[in-house]
């Protein structure tokens, strides 16, 4: 069954057949919690053009903000690989926790003990429903993959982080990798 596949710390790309969808064409998403009742996931590869410090002025930093879904977009979020300095934190897997004490986590950014490689802001989450995301899986929309880079995932995907998966899947993705985001523009 496809939902025994699927667990906390996955990776999630979607499927090249995933076209006109503003929020998920070409997304790669770190499954941060998955149960019966339903999915929670960031998009990891899609940066927006604000900074930390644009959203929160009080931090002295220029960190990227991330797309992390169409959910509660005026929400903003974080993973990251550092536990034992952000108390509260909820391991998602490999070394990768999600959330934790904001007020630490602003003083520890100004305080320059934490880098870019150590924490991802989100605005906004992944949330799938009950079966829904199983549905999805049998409708193709998604790629289960292991996540191969554990922690250092945070400093790793990018932009281009899609295509790159895509090619290690090898086989009839590869036509894909270079294909134009928008096929109809060809």
């Amino acid at each position: 069954m496809i939902s025994e596949k699927l667990k906390k710390g996955h990776l999630l790309i979607a499927e090249p057949s995933i076209i006109g969808d503003l929020s998920f064409n070409r997304s790669v998403i770190l499954l941060a919690d998955h149960n019966k009742e339903g999915s929670i996931g960031f998009i990891i590869n899609k940066p927006l053009k604000y900074t930390i410090n644009d959203l929160i002025p009080e931090i002295d930093a220029n960190f990227k903000i991330y797309n992390g879904g169409p959910v509660e977009q005026d929400n903003l979020y974080f993973i990251h690989n550092i536990p034992d300095l952000i108390p509260n934190s909820v391991e998602i897997s490999n070394g990768i926790y999600w959330g934790g004490d904001f007020e630490s986590t602003k003083d520890l950014i100004n305080d320059g003990s934490i880098s870019k490689n150590n924490i991802r802001f989100f605005l906004g989450y992944t949330g799938w429903e009950e079966n829904q995301l199983e549905n999805e899986m049998q409708g193709n929309s998604w790629i289960i993959a292991d996540n191969n880079y554990k922690n250092k995932i945070i400093g790793k995907s990018t932009t281009h982080f899609w295509k790159e998966q895509i090619i290690e899947l090898g086989g009839d993705y590869l036509i894909w990798s270079n294909a134009p985001e928008n096929p109809y523009l060809n």
